[in-house]
């Protein structure tokens, strides 16, 4: 069996956290967060699914930047929200 990469890496960018205290809608809002995600094409930090406002969800659909890595300090691995998957 073939295993094609995923498209969606050729989005993927050296990036810098935008927020690298937290998820930056939730330190606006002053929302809590379970886990943290970062955005591979531009830095954004978002939360993760199970947190309550799902905000690296919804930068992902919304600008459109599908791939994200975990932010929790020792995890390595990474996410795409269109194929639902590591990668």
């Amino acid at each position: 069996m073939v295993t094609i990469p995923d498209p969606h890496l050729a989005m993927v960018r050296p990036v810098r956290p935008r927020t690298p205290n937290g998820c930056e809608e939730c330190l606006k809002l002053g929302s809590p967060w379970v886990h943290l995600r970062l955005c591979l094409t531009c830095g954004h930090v978002g939360c993760c699914d199970s947190s309550p406002l799902k905000h690296a969800r919804q930068h992902a659909g919304g600008d459109g930047h599908p791939v994200v890595r975990s932010f929790q300090p020792g995890e390595q691995w990474r996410w795409c929200y269109v194929h639902e998957a590591m990668v």
